[in-house]
């Protein structure tokens, strides 16, 4: 049986000032190897701001067979017709946001370091839970720190998909792999990479295959 995949989940930075530029960047980041998810996270965005910057990345993504997430916003999920939303404890429910993006859009659901709250998320039928922050980050303070253990007991003992949040970088990402995340979301560890996002997104490629070699 082949190993399971572990593959790359990106989240914008947290403010796109030149819209054209960033879209020119993640094109160049997305050719670079294998990405399956983009998050929209504007999160003090106007919802115009929020529009505006769907229709100039959704394409760009899309034309990649990357799918596009929505941070937080059911609404603009289902009105911007994107992929799918991502919700947090602290935003609409889970069965609200379902309601509001339809059955055939992806709902993602952050858990902390819980999986009380992932296995609840599962059963309500979330399309993959998001364990985090493993590290520390400079995109938001993490309410959590989880240990790369909730991923190998979750993916020992449930079906659904799990992602890995928090401070990953290419120099953390090949142990979160190797503990059994199913995506790694990430957001700095691309944007501020020091040789650009398009060399972030081919190393932090190689050290996800590198741990899943791990996982024996």
């Amino acid at each position: 049986m082949a190993p399971p995949l572990c593959r790359l989940y990106l989240i914008t930075p947290p403010r796109l000032d030149d819209l054209a530029a960033f879209g020119h960047v993640l094109g160049h980041a997305l050719d670079a190897g294998d990405v399956a998810a983009l998050q929209i996270r504007l999160k003090d965005a106007p919802d115009e701001v929020i529009a505006a910057s769907v229709d100039v990345l959704k394409p760009i993504a899309q034309a990649r067979g990357v799918a596009v997430i929505m941070n937080d916003r059911p609404d603009l999920a289902a009105s911007l017709d994107c992929d799918g939303v991502h919700i947090g404890q602290d935003d609409a429910p889970y069965a609200e946001a379902r309601r509001i993006v339809g059955k055939n859009r992806m709902v993602g659901v952050t858990c902390h370091d819980s999986r009380h709250l992932a296995m609840e998320a599962a059963e309500a039928g979330a399309d993959y839970v998001a364990f985090g922050a493993f590290f520390p980050t400079t995109t938001k303070e993490p309410k959590t720190r989880a240990d790369p253990e909730v991923l190998t007991i979750w993916q020992e003992t449930m079906e659904v998909p799990c992602v890995a949040i928090g401070g990953i970088t290419v120099d953390n990402a090949r142990g979160l792999a190797a503990a059994g995340a199913d995506f790694l979301a990430v957001s700095a560890g691309v944007w501020s990479y020091g040789e650009g996002p398009a060399a972030a997104v081919k190393a932090l490629n190689a050290e996800i295959a590198r741990g899943i070699a791990d996982r024996g």
